[in-house]
């Protein structure tokens, strides 16, 4: 696995600076290569950096910053290989889900919940159960190809990209591991459900999401996106309806295995990289600065208000998730008060956005959303989940 990585990885690098420079004036408009590997100057800077992290983590040569265990080690020993396996796995299952009319048929049902709720189409029900079924990366994954094809606004796939893409259950196991909280452990996720419930319905309706324009990348007709149903027609009924159209005309066998191929390729050469560079540089700064710890000091009278016991210590956590959603858990691990670990635990899991994965796949994906950008929701989304989390704490412990 490890080869296999670096391999991608430096693959990615050459063919980015190749299509980026030498053939960017010769590349189809709409061809893979194109749309893969002819990319900005930024994004190509993060794609060599993640070549030379790679091969100084694969190595273990140069400066043990970049190649520790904390750092770019955790990201290529750790991450990348789940990534790889995930990417494959839902390469191969993405066009099940979308392209035969799973999300014609749940669409309409579920819209009079998501849309009032979530300000949503009732279709990202789909992206959201494999984001809590699955991996919160599938979910972002699912979420972009919608919003490249047009069936979600720039707003409503930022939405769903940093409001719904939690972990699956079995992490958030781990995590609650962790931090000493198994046993107490119906508690604990109980408290990061209701938290991120109560987010998603605040966040769509406050600064930044719902400053950011219902913008399309791609024309679809319109009852595509609103799911509006016909007169004298239950939901039920019109989404099953729309679903054996959208069926019928679905891609044969060899088509979806074109299909999947050509979604592995993406999301391997083009995200694997992303979550390379910028995960490393995150961990750097979260384990040998005190950048995090400087930024978390503002939480400590917040903390204290909430008698969340060790208030100074567990502020040291906080803002820290936003590198590695696993460095608030090992570092509280030591914290002899059960509330402080229940709550840093399960407010990890609720802040969702962490660059060394999710964030990475967001960056890397066609959702246009800055990392400026993403830090404000993960920030905002830490102050609405950190004071119902630390009173369901106090209720439940």
């Amino acid at each position: 696995m490890p080869f296999l990585i670096v391999t991608i990885i430096t693959l990615s690098g050459i063919i980015t600076l190749i299509c980026s420079t030498i053939l960017k004036d010769k590349l189809k408009p709409d061809g893979l290569m194109n749309n893969a590997f002819n990319v900005r100057i930024g994004w190509l800077i993060l794609r060599i950096l993640a070549v030379v992290f790679a091969w100084m983590t694969f190595l273990r040569i140069g400066s043990k910053v970049i190649y520790s265990d904390e750092t770019g080690g955790l990201l290529f020993s750790s991450l990348l290989p789940t990534l790889v396996a995930v990417f494959l796995f839902a390469a191969l299952f993405l066009p099940l889900l979308m392209e035969y009319g799973l999300l014609e048929m749940l669409g309409p049902i579920f819209r009079p919940v998501m849309r009032p709720l979530f300000t949503l189409p009732g279709r990202s029900t789909v992206d959201n159960l494999a984001s809590f079924i699955g991996d919160g990366t599938v979910g972002v994954l699912i979420t972009s190809r919608q919003y490249g094809e047009g069936y979600y606004s720039r707003r409503e796939a930022t939405v769903i990209s940093t409001t719904f893409s939690v972990v699956s259950i079995t992490f958030a196991i781990v995590v609650a591991e962790t931090v000493h909280m198994q046993n107490q452990f119906f508690a604990f996720y109980l408290s990061v459900i209701v938290s991120c419930l109560v987010a998603a319905v605040i966040m769509p309706r406050i600064w930044p999401l719902n400053k950011i324009p219902d913008e399309y990348a791609k024309e679809v007709p319109e009852s595509a996106r609103t799911e509006a149903l016909p007169e004298g027609k239950t939901a039920l009924r019109h989404g099953f309806d729309t679903a054996t159209e959208v069926g019928i005309k679905a891609p044969g066998v060899i088509d979806f295995f074109k299909s999947g191929l050509k979604t592995v390729i993406d999301m391997w050469f083009v995200i694997l990289p992303v979550v390379m560079s910028i995960g490393t540089i995150a961990t750097i700064i979260a384990n040998y600065t005190p950048f995090f710890v400087i930024l978390g000091k503002p939480f400590v009278p917040f903390l204290e208000l909430m008698q969340i016991p060790e208030a100074a210590q567990a502020s040291q956590t906080i803002i820290i998730g936003f590198a590695d959603m696993f460095l608030p858990s090992i570092l509280i691990e030591g914290v002899q008060n059960d509330i402080t670990r229940f709550v840093i635990g399960a407010l990890s899991i609720s802040q969702l956005i962490y660059l060394s994965e999710v964030g990475g796949v967001i960056l890397g994906s066609k959702i246009p959303v800055s990392i400026g950008k993403l830090f404000m929701i993960f920030l905002i989304r830490t102050i609405i989940t950190l004071p119902i989390i630390s009173l369901m704490a106090h209720l439940l412990l």
